[in-house]
């Protein structure tokens, strides 16, 4: 066992309690931690960054974020600097950084996996100082990522909804936007309806899109959408998903360690890792160089997923 139960500190969104699945899944997972290993809860509306900080400030060396890519992203945020460790404990729908990092899906294996884990410290992308471990985006996203929270409020949580708020979201598009590009001191004006800037190997993989190596040289893989009509937004959206996605005929890609972004909109709204917030423009894209401490699981450990 690498590390010490007694230093191990499992943050939960507010939301995991009220969910029977992760209410379950969170009782499974601590009993596989074991009764050293310490669970605290958030509330809706406290500050998440505080929060943890209170915890590292505690004496909690290792904080596990249990829920989805959301929860994990905010917890990253709030480690920043702290010098403590981030682990995943995944309840999320998709869990696209946990399983970039080999753990297991199930809560009891997951724990198991996180106590005999070992640190790591890797380089995360930020946007306008935000971290994010994922993705972040600029353009027709948010708006998607904005309707399905209005349908889920109004119709409940499901994946014909989420299905829904996209395909409202495309037929409903007007026109793209306006943007100026600085990659790497080169610029580039254009008009476009998505630009897409990506951190995640794993992610890129699952949806067949190029640019691993670029996120494994510390580089942004920025992806922006061609053609600016309803037509060209679906088809896009279906050759994602059918991982058809061409550079030249679908997107452009450019590869960066450094980004701006400027936009017609004064405080464009950005999503990063399921989450959204408006921000100041210029927009501005940064690596943090070997910035977070995150646990690995061991070889036995790592699934395929």
């Amino acid at each position: 066992m690498t590390l010490d139960p007694k230093t191990i500190c499992v943050v939960a969104n507010p939301g995991s309690g009220r969910n029977s699945r992760d209410a379950e899944a969170i009782k499974r997972a601590m009993a596989a931690f074991g009764p050293e290993v310490t669970l605290r809860r958030w509330r809706k509306g406290e500050d998440l960054d505080a929060f943890v900080q209170k915890a590292v400030a505690d004496g909690f060396s290792t904080i596990v974020a249990a829920g989805g890519d959301g929860t994990v992203m905010g917890v990253a945020h709030a480690l920043m600097g702290t010098g403590a460790n981030l682990a995943v404990l995944p309840l999320g729908t998709f869990n696209y950084f946990a399983r970039g990092l080999g753990l297991p899906q199930e809560p009891e294996a997951a724990a198991q996996a996180i106590l005999a884990g070992h640190p790591n410290t890797i380089s995360v992308g930020t946007v306008n100082g935000q971290v994010f471990l994922n993705n972040a985006s600029i353009g027709i996203y948010p708006t998607i990522l904005q309707a399905r929270e209005d349908i889920y409020a109004r119709l409940g949580r499901s994946r014909l909804m989420a299905h829904w708020s996209v395909l409202r979201t495309l037929v409903r598009f007007q026109r793209p936007r306006r943007m100026e590009i600085t990659a790497d001191g080169a610029q580039l004006v254009l008009k476009t309806p998505l630009v897409f800037v990506a951190r995640s190997a794993y992610q890129l993989q699952r949806f067949g899109l190029e640019g691993t190596q670029a996120i494994s040289d510390d580089k942004f893989v920025l992806f922006i959408a061609r053609g600016g009509t309803r037509l060209h937004l679906l088809k896009l959206a279906l050759r994602l998903a059918l991982r058809r996605v061409q550079v030249g005929r679908d997107v452009e890609l450019l590869t960066a360690h450094e980004i701006d972004i400027a936009t017609a909109k004064r405080r464009p709204r950005v999503a990063f890792d399921g989450e959204k917030r408006r921000m100041l423009a210029p927009l501005s894209f940064r690596i943090a160089a070997d910035a977070l401490s995150i646990i690995l699981p061991d070889a036995a450990d790592r699934v395929e997923v």
